[in-house]
């Protein structure tokens, strides 16, 4: 296991002992949607459609989500404003999220990322266990995308967003404030990073090869979205 962490872009060492990275259900994390659970189909890297997602979080707690597809390596960035409200007064405990990574704000802002996908791209999306992610039930009903959870503390269960991670943190650092980029700016860099030829993938680009998934999806036999 530690040789496929060495794999990863951040070479992140693991931080429990094996035995407690098991699937355990826990809080919103019920026993239908662990890492053990996930369709057979989205270990092959053949069949497009699944994703791997993750936050990645900046200064004054503002952050963005990364959305990497596993098949053609293409890359979502998701933009998180922060709400009306914030920073107007002390934070209440158990009031509303306004920092924009809440369970209700992270629903809204990756549903309208995700509909914006054919649906046969758009199977599934693997995640850490964090809280922003509770709603993840209606989050799959809105948007036909069954979510599943990675074991605590288990990156490499996500290696494609967890290299991904790698490569939008060369352009917003960790001493960066996320919140002044708007959704253009993400969208600009979310251009640039599929744009980048990828050895993985043959030299191509994830644009080329999401592009040809998407062509595949026309083809005879393939059923439509209308």
């Amino acid at each position: 296991m530690r040789g496929l962490v060495a794999c990863l872009r951040t070479g992140r060492a693991l931080r429990d002992p094996r035995a407690r990275t098991r699937s355990k259900p826990q809080g919103n994390v019920t026993a239908d949607v662990v890492l053990s659970q996930r369709p057979a189909d989205t270990a092959d890297r053949t069949v497009p459609g699944h994703w791997e997602g993750d936050l990645i979080i900046g200064t004054g707690r503002s952050a963005m989500g990364t959305l990497a597809e596993r098949s053609s390596r293409s890359t979502l960035l998701v933009h998180l404003p922060r709400l009306e409200g914030w920073g107007e007064g002390p934070a209440v405990k158990s009031g509303p999220s306004l920092g924009g990574y809440g369970a209700l704000a992270m629903n809204a802002a990756l549903t309208a990322s995700r509909t914006r996908l054919p649906e046969q791209l758009r199977a599934t999306l693997t995640c850490d266990r964090g809280k922003e992610l509770s709603g993840h039930a209606e989050f799959a009903l809105d948007t036909g995308t069954k979510v599943f959870f990675a074991d605590p503390h288990s990156p490499w269960q996500r290696p494609t967003n967890e290299n991904t991670n790698g490569l939008v943190r060369q352009y917003f650092t960790k001493d960066t404030d996320l919140s002044r980029w708007s959704a253009d700016d993400l969208e600009a860099v979310t251009l640039t990073i599929n744009d980048r030829p990828r050895k993985v993938v043959g030299w191509k680009t994830p644009a080329e090869v999401f592009a040809e998934q998407l062509l595949s999806l026309q083809q005879p036999g393939v059923a439509s979205t209308d």
